[in-house]
């Protein structure tokens, strides 16, 4: 009898530890912000390179910051600035899409989603 109430003992306080130790370690599960939404009217206020948003596949990046690192000359990216820019992603002006490494690298440019795109997405 010792034996078992032992057990049944030893039993609930590891379990109890476990939880513990789970919930310490497993992040809060916290209510997603609303994200800021944008008008295309709005991105096209931001045409320059020194101010430069693009909209691609429905989210809004501010890509100022990362133009004078990128590769292609200001030139190519310029007439991008300011507007929807998916086509210019996906074909880089002549049918070949950017690299899996260059979609990644927008992420850390995002700022938000397009309006049209929220409205689809919230079933608006």
């Amino acid at each position: 009898m010792k034996k078992t109430a032992f057990a049944a003992f030893v039993a609930f306080w590891s379990s109890v530890v476990t939880l513990l130790v789970t919930w310490t370690l497993v992040p809060a599960v916290t209510l997603a912000e609303e994200e800021p939404t944008f008008t295309l009217e709005e991105v096209a206020r931001h045409d320059r390179l020194e101010d430069c948003w693009m909209a691609i596949r429905g989210e809004v990046y501010d890509l100022t910051d990362y133009l004078p690192h990128h590769p292609a000359p200001p030139a190519v990216i310029l007439p991008w600035c300011g507007r929807e820019a998916t086509e210019g992603m996906t074909t880089k002006g002549y049918g070949r899409d950017h690299s899996p490494a260059a979609w990644g690298q927008l992420e850390r440019y995002r700022i938000g989603v397009l309006e049209s795109a929220a409205d689809t997405s919230t079933g608006q």
